[in-house]
């Protein structure tokens, strides 16, 4: 990590394009991070099993890094949840470090910079990152696209919202985990969970646990390293051009202004010849 500039600071800085973040960004030591992907409904549980998995980590002596995308403020656009609020037990922990950012309409459940920071926070040292979304919609995919591994959680009484999220996030994510299952008719929706899964052509687990009391959280972390040693090179490289390819769209523009284009439209320029200046 860049000396003289804390973690914080350093994503502050990313975060809102302050001056020399692009240099920040491109002087960062590389590292090969795990990045986990937490997401579902709202309600479910994602930040009572984020809190879960971070205490099972931290007991094997593991470093963890948390980014938890809250819904923005209509009024100063930060994240109307805080870390303080949604993880206090590990706020001051010297192996944890947790950042709560807003997702500033951001479609997709993510934050606008949500790859240059999570990129950045790899160069931090930590073992893994979790990276926890806004509660998703059926269109709501783009944390498969920057996870690792991607982890839906849903509750036993979700049957209606499985049905909803079937063409969406359920066909991206990697492990299924149904949260609260001492509630009742949790085993009926495990089977009908499992049975929808059924058809796919390469199985994928479903985990019951109970996030609040720990229970089942110590499968759902070994499965997660498993997957992640012997995760195939080819998907890896396949997400890795895919962020490239958005943080090089991006870049390029990023000085296209809708109503510059307009204005040459009222001036009588033509389309390609408006296409030409700007590719």
């Amino acid at each position: 990590m860049q000396k003289n500039i804390t973690l914080p600071r350093a994503i502050s800085l990313i975060e809102n394009e302050g001056p020399g973040f692009r240099e920040l960004l491109l002087n960062a030591q590389q590292a090969n991070v795990p990045v986990i992907g937490i997401t579902g409904p709202p309600g479910a549980g994602k930040s009572t099993l984020t809190d879960a998995l971070i205490g099972n980590w931290v007991a094997q002596g593991k470093k963890i890094g948390v980014l938890c995308v809250d819904p923005s403020s209509p009024f100063h656009r930060g994240a109307l949840l805080g870390d303080r609020i949604r993880m206090s037990n590990w706020y001051l922990h010297p192996n944890v470090f947790i950042r709560s950012l807003a997702s500033r309409g951001a479609l997709g459940g993510l934050h606008p910079k949500i790859i240059e920071i999570t990129e950045y926070m790899k160069s931090a040292g930590f073992d893994y990152i979790i990276t926890e979304t806004v509660g998703v919609g059926q269109s709501e995919i783009e944390i498969s696209r920057l996870a690792d591994l991607t982890l839906l959680v849903l509750v036993p009484e979700a049957g209606d919202e499985v049905q909803t999220l079937k063409s969406g996030i359920m066909e991206v994510a990697d492990f299924f985990v149904v949260n609260k299952s001492d509630r009742p008719d949790a085993d009926l929706f495990t089977r009908h969970l499992k049975n929808t899964l059924s058809a796919d052509p390469q199985p994928r687990p479903v985990f019951q646990c109970i996030a609040s009391q720990q229970q089942g959280i110590s499968e759902i972390c070994t499965a997660i390293e498993q997957v992640l040693e012997i995760r195939d090179r080819p998907q890896h490289f396949q997400r890795q051009a895919e962020k490239a390819f958005q943080l090089i769209q991006r870049e390029r523009m990023r000085n296209v202004d809708l109503k510059i284009l307009e204005g040459m439209f009222r001036e009588g320029a033509e389309l390609m010849e408006v296409v030409k200046r700007w590719v």
